[in-house]
């Protein structure tokens, strides 16, 4: 028997049939909306009771794509959309608001800098990244992280989400890297999914939102312990009394301790190296 070739597939690819049904016949019932290959038809895709579906689809994407560039693990950062960069105004209108959210500058220049030691990180034997630098692919710390990648020669990644005023993701995100997202739990999955150690810098809601999630799941063992770097002391025991809680009976004492406090970049990539150098 001479050597055969198998065809690797039989059917034709979806993007292939898509194309034949753009350019199909038209007739009344090729033009109404019931006819739409259901993946074209986005009245279809957009129903209520197509949530399930679209949930799915927006867990699928990012990790497809974040695969396929071979992104082992992450380092998240969280943190205000409104610190500004050192030296620049803040533009609130609130003198003494404003001069606190300059002075907060330094944290911008710290998130820089973690993100550019992180992004030096070697490739591992399978040509895997890892803490590959992650934000919420906006301005402010967010900004300072895809930027700091950038200036390690790095790329980035950049998680958006649709919001009334619309936010263009911040020009350090990668392009290939940058996602946007509808629903915010998708959105903060990806966000822990890969992550290996989260600095979290002073914020609002959401950055709170995100990272008590983040310590609720390591405190019931839904994920295993990773560095969880909180910078800026003064700003977390002046808005949180960590201590409070534990006395109150609320948490346990050593869930104080599932974070660590941190001044200065240097110190927090420490702090990530001796974690796992010692696993």
């Amino acid at each position: 028997m001479t050597e055969a070739r198998i065809p690797s597939r039989v059917f034709p690819r979806a993007a292939a049939e898509a194309e034949v049904a753009r350019t199909g016949l038209s007739t009344p019932q090729t033009e109404n909306p019931a006819y739409k290959l259901a993946f074209q038809d986005m009245d279809f895709l957009l129903r209520e009771d197509l949530r399930p579906v679209r949930f799915q689809l927006e867990l699928l994407k990012p990790e497809l794509l974040l695969e396929e560039a071979k992104i082992g693990s992450t380092m998240v950062f969280y943190g205000s959309a409104r610190i500004p960069e050192p030296g620049v105004k803040s533009g609130n209108p609130d003198p003494a608001i404003a001069a606190r959210l300059e002075a907060n500058g330094r944290h911008y220049a710290e998130a820089r800098k973690l993100a550019a030691l992180a992004s030096a990180s070697p490739r591992d034997e399978a040509g895997m990244r890892h803490f590959v630098v992650c934000s919420g692919g906006g301005p402010s710390i967010m900004e300072a992280a895809n930027r700091g990648a950038q200036d390690a020669g790095a790329e980035s990644i950049g998680l958006n989400i649709v919001l009334p005023h619309e936010q263009a993701p911040n020009v350090y995100v990668t392009p290939a890297l940058s996602f946007q997202f509808h629903y915010f739990a998708l959105r903060k999955m990806h966000f822990l999914l890969r992550a290996r150690a989260v600095a979290v810098f002073p914020g609002g809601f959401g950055t709170f939102d995100e990272t008590f999630e983040l310590l609720t799941l390591i405190q019931t063992g839904k994920i295993k312990p990773m560095p969880v770097l909180m910078f800026g002391k003064d700003f977390w025991t002046k808005v949180i009394d960590f201590d409070a809680f534990a006395g109150e009976g609320v948490i346990s004492p050593e869930d104080v301790d599932l974070f660590r406090f941190v001044d200065s970049a240097e110190q927090a990539w420490k702090i990530v190296q001796d974690f796992y150098a010692a696993k």
